[in-house]
């Protein structure tokens, strides 16, 4: 299971990237496709044409790492979409992707929207002290 802080936002570069490529050659790709800061500590994905092969760059703490999947079988799901270089993804597409699970056929249920936080309980009136 991933857990990312709610202030990490993750992108995910559309078109077919080269494995082969480094820290260097994927940092100049975040400039290129989202147009960002790869040291603002975001995760930004890339797969192969195959889509068989994800890496993901982020800046921890005190350097860029790069996480790396290959899968022996299948291929990653990723979202169909108009853009050309690049689109933004919720953690839970991520986590959907990462788990091989088809991002078409699952769906997000309504949820309450949490602005403010967790609401308070109500304190049960039949208790007394």
């Amino acid at each position: 299971m991933i857990l990312l802080s709610s202030v990490v936002r993750i992108f995910l570069c559309t078109r077919p990237t080269d494995m082969r490529k480094g820290f260097d050659g994927l940092t100049g790709l975040v400039q290129e496709c989202f147009d960002q800061d790869p040291l603002t500590g975001h995760l930004f994905l890339f797969v192969n044409r195959r889509r068989d092969r994800i890496k993901i760059l982020y800046f921890d703490r005190d350097g860029l790492a790069i996480w790396y999947k290959r899968l022996e079988a299948g291929s990653f799901e990723i979202p169909r979409t108009s853009e050309r270089d690049g689109i933004e993804l919720q953690g839970t597409q991520l986590a959907l992707i990462l788990s091989g699970i088809d991002l078409t056929t699952a769906r997000q249920r309504k949820r309450f929207p949490q602005a403010g936080g967790m609401p308070k309980l109500r304190e049960n009136p039949s208790r007394s002290t």
